[in-house]
């Protein structure tokens, strides 16, 4: 708090009044805080078995001395909560008496008396911070990082560094608290949308993606009944997101519940891998048996031909709720008879259902000169003289097509609002280092603080703040 004092009024010799101005600072703070929200989150990650679960898994700061890694995970968590993005904005919460009040209690509630005493005692000198600094943090996320798994990198290929032991204490960290919010919310059928994301970065690192810029580009299984990610895999910008993506499907089973019995995927098109739709239909996972699926499937020539070949009768248009009304939409489907060359010549091997989406693009005639240059992002196909956006799909489920693509649509509205949320409302979209695990730590804490976000809004605010309740399908 300041206090203004003005000198007696003086002029110069040029006429002009000079006030004299005195600032005292107070030293007593008013204890108030602009991150009035955060208490609550302490208390529901108490309530998720947080804390237990850190000191169970995550072993970094094993001494008696320093921080424990319980209060830099959960300040990290609070950091994102808060809506900073950069680990130097540990000093913004720091300077916030308020807060810094709450967090001390909070540290120390529930506690026993040896405990506190032992908290207590891992400072030498008196403790002047109330949350770790940058410096304690980037010495932190050291641990993270496995240096001699960048000898194995080979250029021009895709390469996926192995987890150290502290990076996979993150992901067990996260599975006790998918296993809290199954208990709570409890479902046996799970629902896994697998989608990748490109995290734009310029670190000098960093690889560049597809889109043609430096970038990070992790994959990650969302469970749709619960509104949280499963699990992710960080990776490089330059790793295809289909890259290895049964194997991130199998990971991903292991984080499950128990309770849970019934599974489906979706996932977009870099999910058509044969090996992993064979996976799913031919019951190849002992725990789940046949994995019930719908992915969109390439729009390859021979795809083309096939949906030449269905007959104009048999489109039938889709329906969209909006209100709890049905409507009716210009978009159609198709059934497809389609047998890609890679497995047609295997008697024994599984068959698909093939689905068609196209929609009819408006007329729009082209400016002088560009009538061969117009590209479009999508596949088209011209169909009686009139061009259509294509799209397909494979499942081996037997629902009404018109209900199995609004279904597969769910993924993509929610897959797109998820990944804007950990790269702007969360701190995934600004990775700390240039050190492959260190942001991969990162992303996983982020991936913690998305989840705990989830339960508070599915389990304590309820409905009005699902993400489903945001979406017409």
């Amino acid at each position: 708090m300041c206090k203004q004092t003005i000198s007696p009024t003086r002029c110069n010799h040029y006429g002009t009044r000079r006030i004299t101005i005195q600032v005292r600072r107070r030293e007593k703070t008013t204890g108030m805080t602009a991150l009035a929200g955060l208490p609550v989150y302490l208390d529901l990650a108490k309530k998720t078995g947080l804390r237990e679960s850190i000191q169970k898994h995550l072993k970094v700061r094993e001494g008696s001395q320093g921080w424990t890694d319980e209060q830099i995970v959960t300040s990290l968590i609070q950091l994102n909560l808060a809506g900073e993005d950069c680990v130097d904005d540990m000093r913004i919460m720091e300077a916030d008496d308020g807060f810094c009040e709450v967090v001390k209690k909070a540290e120390m509630h529930g506690l026993k008396r040896k405990d506190r005493r032992a908290l207590l005692s891992r400072w030498r000198k008196k403790r002047t911070h109330t949350v770790p600094s940058p410096s304690s943090i980037f010495r932190y996320l050291e641990a993270f990082h496995d240096a001699e798994q960048e000898n194995n990198r080979q250029e021009g290929k895709a390469f996926i560094p192995a987890s150290n032991k502290h990076l996979k204490a993150l992901s067990f960290i996260n599975k006790d608290i998918a296993d809290f919010a199954n208990i709570q919310n409890p479902e046996e059928t799970a629902t896994l949308d697998m989608d990748a994301t490109v995290v734009a970065t310029n670190k000098e690192q960093s690889l560049y993606c597809y889109k043609g810029y430096k970038s990070y580009q992790p994959i990650n299984t969302w469970w749709a009944e619960q509104e949280i990610i499963l699990h992710t895999e960080f990776r490089d910008g330059n790793v295809p997101a289909g890259y290895e993506q049964l194997r991130v499907l199998k990971d991903a089973l292991g984080y499950l519940p128990e309770t849970v019995e019934n599974l489906q995927i979706r996932s977009d098109t870099a999910g058509y891998q044969h090996n992993m739709l064979k996976y799913c239909e031919m019951a190849e996972n002992r725990r789940f048996g046949r994995i019930e699926f719908a992915i969109g499937c390439n729009v390859t020539p021979g795809f083309k031909k096939a949906v030449a070949e269905v007959e104009e009768s048999e489109w039938k248009p889709l329906y969209k709720m909006v209100d709890g009304k049905k409507y009716k939409t210009s978009t159609q489907w198709a059934e497809v008879c389609f047998v890609p060359n890679t497995i047609g010549h295997s008697k024994k091997g599984p068959e698909y259902r093939y689905l068609a989406k196209r929609e009819k693009m408006s007329v729009q005639l082209p400016l002088p000169g560009m009538e061969q240059q117009v590209q479009f992002p999508f596949q088209t196909m011209d169909i009686e003289d009139k061009k259509y956006k294509l799209f397909g799909m494979v499942t081996n489920m037997d629902w009404e097509g018109g209900k199995l693509i609004s279904w597969h649509h769910e993924r993509c509205g929610k897959s797109e609002e998820v990944h804007s949320v950990m790269k702007h409302d969360l701190a995934g979209g600004k990775l700390p280092s240039g050190d492959f695990g260190e942001n991969a730590a990162w992303w996983w804490i982020m991936i913690i603080t998305h989840n705990l976000n989830g339960i508070m809004k599915t389990q304590a605010l309820g409905k009005t703040f699902h993400l489903s309740s945001c979406l017409d399908v």
